[in-house]
């Protein structure tokens, strides 16, 4: 191998390791902490769905959840369809 190629090779093992490093390796962790958000949501939380809507949980199973909305109307979806869980939000007082 001449020194061209070796510099080339040793280039090509740099980008890959910045892209692991900066972009696969982040979203990996990202998308397990969504998936362990998913797994411990029980009756009672309050959560907000990806399509901006707060409710809390009425009742879960496997793969879908009832939420009832601050309407109070009742909504079945899928658990992917949680974006997050909502935080007791505290109140600043002045």
């Amino acid at each position: 191998m001449t020194g061209d190629t070796l510099t080339l090779v040793a280039f090509m093992v740099l980008m890959f390791a910045g892209f692991y490093f900066l972009i696969i390796r982040p979203q990996q962790k990202r998308q397990k902490k969504q998936q362990d958000m998913l797994s411990e949501l029980k009756r009672g939380d309050r959560i907000v769905t990806i399509g901006g809507i707060y409710g809390v949980i009425e009742a879960l199973d496997e793969k879908s959840l009832v939420i009832k909305a601050e309407s109070g109307a009742l909504l079945r979806l899928v658990r992917g369809g949680v974006a997050m869980k909502q935080e007791d939000e505290v109140t600043v007082q002045e």
